[in-house]
């Protein structure tokens, strides 16, 4: 290959990559910093999860264990901790909840649901909860599936993406341990009232940061916004 071709070549590399990195930066800066109100939906930021645990040791402040499940509703944004045997009595087998933050840094979200044997709701009284994954953008999410779409949703929670197919709201790096969430990922739930609603979990990291690099960044704290038809259609437009 002649010192042309490969200076040519180069040339080429470096274009794409920069075009690839002004696309990157662009999405992310559209992601963080337009202005999540719209008017209609309820915006939730920096909703403390279980800050207390943590995944190793030696973290200040912090004491390895399992982290606390809370329980989020969205007619009043009231969050309910599962901290003991007896707030699970009270609070799980109910359709006062309509969201479970679980798991690791509470990052597993379920939606209230009798049926599924490791949903927190199951047993309980929320039989025809259901939830769809439409990959758009959340503005763009103006009417909800067919009732036909949420009986045969076959999705149970929502949590860590391993892949493009899955119905994930982030992804998860095994080597600098960061979320990342992935945009255009809206869903649209089925709750326990039988009404309608869209949902977008925007982040897991304090102040809603437009990419994260410190491992040590204070989390969990939420950041999404959602919405809910109270007159019972499928109607799901916030423009």
């Amino acid at each position: 290959m002649t010192t042309i071709q490969t200076i040519r070549k180069s040339s080429i590399l470096l274009l794409t990559l920069a075009v690839m990195s002004f696309i990157s930066c662009s999405s992310n800066e559209e992601d963080t910093a337009a202005s999540l109100t719209d008017g209609k939906s309820n915006v939730i930021t920096d909703l403390a999860g279980d800050t207390g645990a943590s995944m190793g040791s030696g973290t200040d402040g912090k004491e390895q264990r399992s982290f606390h499940t809370f329980l989020f509703r969205f007619s009043d944004q009231k969050q309910f901790w599962l901290h003991t045997k007896a707030d699970s009595l009270q609070y799980m087998k109910t359709t006062d909840w309509d969201l479970a933050f679980t798991g690791p840094y509470n990052s597993e979200v379920f939606v209230n649901n009798a049926k599924y044997q490791y949903n927190p709701g199951y047993g309980g009284p929320a039989e025809t909860t259901a939830v769809i994954l439409l990959k758009e953008a959340y503005k763009n999410v103006t009417q909800a599936p067919s009732d036909a779409d949420f009986n045969t949703s076959e999705i149970t929670k929502i949590g860590w993406s391993s892949s493009e197919s899955s119905a994930g709201w982030f992804y998860y790096s095994l080597s600098s341990h960061i979320m990342q969430a992935i945009p255009d990922r809206t869903y649209a739930i089925r709750l326990p009232s039988g009404k309608y609603a869209k949902l977008q979990l925007v982040n897991a990291y304090k102040g809603n940061p437009p990419a994260v690099t410190d491992l040590n960044w204070p989390a969990p704290y939420f950041t999404f916004r959602y919405f809910v038809q109270t007159d019972g259609t499928k109607n799901l437009s916030t423009n």
